[in-house]
């Protein structure tokens, strides 16, 4: 695991204080969230698509169908993958001094094709990275389900994270001001899990369903 250096992409323009490069940080925001947006270059025009990412080691992998413009676009291509976690709503005494906590991370790189060997074990490892241990009780994927599934990934080798916490930064005359300022936390939740009414008689909730929480600070 390699700290990544600044390049002219990634270095932080303003608020630089805000950005870091170790991978210590940048792995723990890939791995608590899963939901990320994928760019990439399509007939000319930019194209931003939301899905899932998941880290094993230096690389970031993300799946969708084969038969997906966005996804034969992106084989090879320079993308951009980024991961945004909103911590909270920061507010000031004025407009301008609103802000927002935040964790995010974005990678650039060049997408490759996972082979096919290869996909089944990626997709059993996104899986179990959020349910540890389901694909293992899991109907296999069949061929034609492999078949209708792309796989990429993209080392990461050029990226940074950007990170906001704490209260307003406000004008200094403006603390006088009778207003009030501070942070409205944000946080996602996981409620109770619903199961499917076809469920077969019997069938208990596995303990990898019953202990999941999708929490913001650790997963």
């Amino acid at each position: 695991m390699t700290d990544l250096s600044q390049t002219d992409r990634t270095r932080l323009r303003r608020t630089h204080e805000r950005g870091a490069f170790d991978r210590a940080t940048i792995d723990a925001i890939l791995d608590v969230q899963p939901m990320c947006h994928v760019g990439y270059v399509m007939d000319g025009k930019p194209v931003v698509t939301p899905t899932f990412q998941w880290r094993e080691g230096d690389h970031v992998y993300w799946h969708g169908s084969s038969a997906s413009r966005g996804l034969r676009a992106s084989k090879g291509a320079e993308v951009c993958l980024t991961v945004t976690i909103l911590d909270g709503f920061v507010m000031a005494r004025s407009g301008m001094h609103h802000s927002a906590n935040f964790r995010s991370v974005m990678l650039f790189g060049q997408a490759f094709v996972v082979p096919d060997a290869q996909k089944e074990a990626k997709l059993s490892a996104f899986i179990d990275g959020l349910w540890p241990g389901r694909s293992a009780m899991l109907r296999p994927n069949s061929a034609q389900e492999l078949k209708a599934t792309t796989v990429l990934g993209m080392e990461i080798a050029e990226g940074s994270a950007k990170i906001r916490s704490g209260g307003p930064v406000d004008d200094d005359e403006d603390y006088a001001l009778p207003i009030w300022a501070g942070v409205i936390p944000v946080r996602s939740l996981t409620d109770a899990p619903l199961p499917d009414p076809r469920n077969l008689p019997g069938v208990e909730m596995p303990d990898h369903i019953r202990s999941f929480r999708q929490d913001d600070q650790a997963r």
